[in-house]
């Protein structure tokens, strides 16, 4: 048996001290944050470009959002088949970008519902889009209130006790009979008012009805009723307004939701804008139902997705930009980046950095585009 031969000093001298190209200038180095001196929170923002992993990945982020919120139609030239309306300088002075904002329904069950409660107050979005338990949520927390514990807490305990556990939150059961007692009358009015007056229902309709009769400034659906802007949920049933809907069937059937309005408008909002940006918290329904409205007009030019899953098995969730680019709902020269981390650390410190900077709100302005 022959023994193997050891290598040579020379060549693994040069494997071990193989010569580098040279990137000085070409790219940034890394450096985090100097906690010997006093660091505010832009400081620990900017340092974050420099950081590296997901934190530079949060960097990217508020920089892509910061463009989408600067962006003017007067920043690009004409195209040759521009309307006499977007020729005039005012227009296209006034004329955004329209923000397209998706997001899951634990977001709502945490904290994150006040991050987006402010933006729906100074509607600094156009339209959001989320599932049943984004809707719900927010309604049941101006009836009661959801508590942060732990998430190892026995299943089978809580259940006796009549506690729901969201993660590592609780929500009392009693909140949902609350939600009951609240939303059963409701229902029941928007039924007459279909018999009675032909009011067609459509999910953002009803949504924006919730948000007008909770009348809470709390809410996110309050300020989205309040500035008009649309809430779509093509899974609006399901949830416990789903379990709402089902009860109430029962005693007064006949109550019409109708599906196809919605799509009829939320992709009229993407192909009338000149330029659309989405950000997307999660996966699922919201990230794909926004995605595909924006295909209708060839994709985003602005993107930002916050998740942490992974795309090996091949899920919507998990997909990267560039796959949706392969499928037109992102441009091929967008302005794109997926943040793996946790939404409820990263996107607070996403609007830190952009949309609470802003003293440029869109509420003073005319919303075109």
């Amino acid at each position: 048996m022959s023994t193997p031969r050891q290598p040579e000093a020379a060549t693994a001298s040069e494997a071990v001290f193989k010569r580098s190209v040279n990137v000085d200038g070409e790219l940034p180095e890394v450096h985090g944050p100097d906690f010997d001196k006093p660091v505010s929170l832009d400081d620990l923002l900017h340092s974050f470009a420099t950081t590296g992993f997901q934190a530079t990945g949060i960097s990217r982020a508020i920089d892509v959002i910061n463009r989408m919120i600067k962006w003017r139609l007067s920043d690009d030239p004409p195209e040759e088949d521009e309307s006499e309306h977007y020729l005039d300088p005012a227009i296209r002075a006034q004329t955004r970008c329209k923000v397209f904002m998706g997001f899951t329904s634990n977001m709502i069950s945490s904290g994150v519902r006040d991050v987006l409660r402010f933006l729906a107050q100074h509607r600094y979005v156009d339209c959001l889009v989320t599932t049943a338990g984004g809707i719900e949520e927010d309604l049941i927390k101006c009836l009661g209130a959801t508590y942060v514990a732990d998430f190892d807490l026995p299943g089978a305990g809580l259940r006796e006790k009549g506690l729901n556990r969201i993660g590592n939150l609780l929500v009392p059961n009693d909140n949902y009979c609350r939600f009951q007692e609240w939303i059963d009358p409701l229902l029941t009015k928007m039924l007459e008012e279909q018999v009675k007056e032909g009011t067609l229902w459509s999910p953002s309709r009803v949504i924006a009805r919730l948000g007008k009769e909770i009348n809470d400034e709390r809410s996110v659906l309050y300020w989205c009723w309040k500035n008009d802007i649309p809430v779509f949920c093509p899974a609006l049933t399901d949830g416990s307004l789903g379990d709402m809907i089902f009860f109430h069937s029962f005693h007064h059937p006949g109550l019409v939701i109708d599906l196809v309005s919605d799509i009829r408008a939320l992709n009229r909002l993407s192909y009338d804008c000149k330029k659309a940006g989405m950000v997307i918290l999660g996966g699922g329904v919201c990230k794909h139902h926004v995605a595909n409205a924006l295909l209708m007009r060839n994709g985003a030019d602005f993107s930002v997705y916050v998740n942490t899953a992974q795309e090996f098995d091949g899920s919507d969730a998990g997909a990267r930009p560039d796959e949706a680019v392969s499928w037109g709902k992102i441009r091929g020269d967008a302005e794109a980046v997926k943040v793996y981390a946790d939404a409820t650390v990263a996107f607070p410190l996403i609007v830190a950095g952009t949309w609470a900077k802003s003293t440029d709100s869109p509420l003073r302005h005319t919303r075109t585009g």
